[in-house]
């Protein structure tokens, strides 16, 4: 029997209430002025004329690059453990991704690593920073400034209010609010650049795409609509019950209905998804959610990560457990089995998988060492549910199962 009697938590707390889904709604409706909305989402962000909105995070990256006119065969390290859409953008414009290990309690590129990967071709270094916290930038912006290389951040995870938009060490910060993403709004991004040609060039490049159609922002909405209705407990666990007798799998379901873009599908329309700009509802709905951001919920759900990961015996079966300003955007643990922890968790009315992010490792080129850390390290994750609105017997019911699942298999596969 689950925790809420026949229901199933979902793995993840949609960051949106009916009220802005309402409010979304309405704005398709509306005729809005796009220069002057972006213009009042990048001062809620406090960024001035230092940033410019985009569709996405992966269409800000593109642009970013378009607007760098780097030369095909040079090289991108990238932190190994990344959305493969970054990836696949670099190699989009004809450029190497080189991947380097990540130490798994910090998620931070291990510097051995860095050094081991740069050749007279590294013109770019891109971290992620994963789960809901940060890395230090420190050594990886030392690293970059002795070799002369660009610095971008990936902070789609690590949203932690509009007043800490960007760090400086950074020449491309850049932040999203995708459907997942924390203050969601299902879609958009802000990207800081420190250096204003680049940032000019990308807004002359942006102002020649297309506008995002408003019924495609308005079908975001409906969904977003159903994935918080059928997230609720009870309609969760029935969503649950369907696909298996259907023999639908939930996670392939689920991931689906989130995804911004679709998959596997020729380069040219990939590119052609990603190079449109913010619709006026789009940025309406951005404006919102940035001007009512919730710092309480916030909170609640950075002091409900730390209670469980303080609670755990091993704390090193949690990814990212010294990572900096942890939110826990997603609570990453990792196990013996984890397919067996999957299962007991279900069967108690908790949602888990081993996909509730699109991240994976990233392949190295050929030639290149692979990324063993950071591959070991998740082929034993699982991502738990561990958002505020969860009740305190089921952060009970996870550290006793957690917990027993972490083998010294599990240890040894975090520590190596």
């Amino acid at each position: 029997m689950g925790l809420v009697g026949w229901g199933r938590y979902a793995r993840h707390g949609l960051d949106l209430s009916l009220r802005d889904v309402l409010f979304g709604g309405l704005a398709c409706g509306w005729l809005w002025r796009r220069d002057r909305l972006e213009a009042e989402v990048l001062g809620l962000c406090s960024v001035g004329d230092e940033a410019l909105v985009c569709y996405s995070v992966r269409s800000g990256w593109d642009l970013w690059l378009r607007a760098q006119g780097l030369l095909a065969g040079e090289e991108v390290i990238v932190t190994a453990v990344t959305h493969p859409d970054m990836v696949k953008i670099v190699q989009g414009h004809g450029l190497c991704a080189v991947p380097v290990d990540i130490d798994p309690e910090t998620l931070a590129p291990r510097l051995r690593a860095l050094e081991a990967a740069l050749t007279p071709r590294t013109r770019v270094v891109l971290v992620a920073h994963l789960f809901g916290g940060r890395m230090e930038l420190g050594p990886v912006a030392r690293f970059a400034r002795e070799h002369s290389l660009l610095l971008a951040e990936d902070c789609a995870q690590a949203f932690q209010g509009p007043e800490a938009v960007g760090d400086t060490v950074a020449d491309v910060s850049m932040y999203s609010f995708g459907t997942l993403k924390t203050a969601t709004a299902l879609g958009g991004a802000v990207l800081r650049v420190r250096d204003r040609g680049v940032l000019c060039r990308m807004r002359g490049i942006q102002a020649s795409y297309p506008v995002q159609r408003r019924g495609s922002y308005a079908r975001k909405l409906l969904r977003a609509l159903g994935l918080i209705v059928v997230s609720w407990p009870r309609p969760y666990a029935l969503l649950a019950l369907v696909c298996t007798r259907l023999g639908y799998d939930l996670d392939s379901l689920v991931n689906g209905a989130v995804r911004a873009f679709p998959p596997q599908v020729a380069e040219a329309r990939f590119f052609g998804c990603l190079r449109h700009r913010p619709s006026g509802p789009l940025l309406a709905m951005l404006s919102r959610r940035l001007g009512t951001f919730d710092s309480g919920r916030l909170a609640r759900r950075a002091s409900a990560g730390e209670r469980f990961a303080g609670r755990l015996r091993m704390a090193t079966v949690h990814l990212g457990g010294r990572s900096l300003l942890r939110t826990h955007w997603l609570f990453p643990v990792v196990v013996a089995d984890p397919e067996a922890l999957i299962a007991d968790l279900r069967d108690r009315g908790l949602d888990a998988s081993r996909a509730t992010s699109s991240i994976r490792v990233v392949e190295a080129p050929a030639g290149r060492p692979s990324p063993t850390e950071a591959s070991l390290m998740m082929s034993g994750v699982v991502f738990l549910p561990a958002y505020p609105e969860l009740p305190p017997q089921a952060l009970d019911v996870m550290v006793d199962l957690v917990d027993s699942c972490a083998s010294p298999v599990a240890r040894e596969s975090v520590t190596l």
